[in-house]
């Protein structure tokens, strides 16, 4: 398999799942602004949609969209319970999370990377995204990880956005029990070695 990736982008999330996977994969750096690849080839023609992440089968199929990819890469290797299993409530469950993450947060950041944002908007932005991180504090107050079984795909999809805060002056330091979740995804020996990959370490 191949990812296609930018270094700290959403991507990151697929990545870490990969590592944990320890599935065989192959990283492929993806320039995110000028949409080339690290060869020179151009990446709108691997992905028309222009973003990573993008994860490439040994088929030659493409799978793009961050929660959709995580999903196929946990099924993969039912044993490391990297996911529930499919068609029980403990999967939709995850599904909640990956969508509540995709649609709450990393599209509310994406106005405050945004160029074209006005000043005067970015702390509405921001206010707002502090607000949908209160849910995510409630959930890691009472235990380690989003899924009350334990790790699972959506915790490297909230690891990686949350990552972005920093970057947008966003202040998340009353979220005692998101950082100390941050902290714990850090100590991680796929998280660490995904970081190292990409220079993020």
């Amino acid at each position: 398999m191949k990812l296609y990736y930018a270094p700290g982008a959403c991507s990151l999330s697929p990545h870490i799942a990969l590592r944990e996977s320890e599935l065989d994969f192959e990283l492929v750096k993806t320039d995110n602004k000028t949409k080339k690849l690290q060869d020179g080839g151009d990446y709108w023609a691997v992905n028309p949609k222009g973003y990573v992440p993008c994860l490439e089968l040994d088929t030659g199929e493409r799978l793009t969209e961050g929660p959709v990819i995580v999903q196929y890469i946990a099924d993969q290797v039912p044993s490391k319970k990297l996911a529930p299993a499919a068609g029980t409530l403990p999967r939709y469950r995850l599904q909640e999370w990956l969508n509540y993450i995709t649609s709450e947060l990393h599209k509310g950041y994406s106005p405050l990377f945004a160029p074209t944002t006005p000043e005067d908007y970015k702390p509405i932005a921001r206010d707002r995204l502090a607000l949908r991180y209160e849910l995510i504090e409630a959930t890691l107050e009472k235990q380690p990880y989003l899924l009350p079984s334990g790790f699972s795909v959506a915790d490297p999809y909230l690891f990686a956005v949350t990552n972005w805060a920093g970057r947008v002056q966003l202040n998340l330091d009353r979220f005692k029990a998101l950082r100390a979740f941050q902290g714990r995804m850090r100590e991680r020996p796929a998280v660490l070695a995904a970081l190292k990959a990409e220079g993020l370490s």
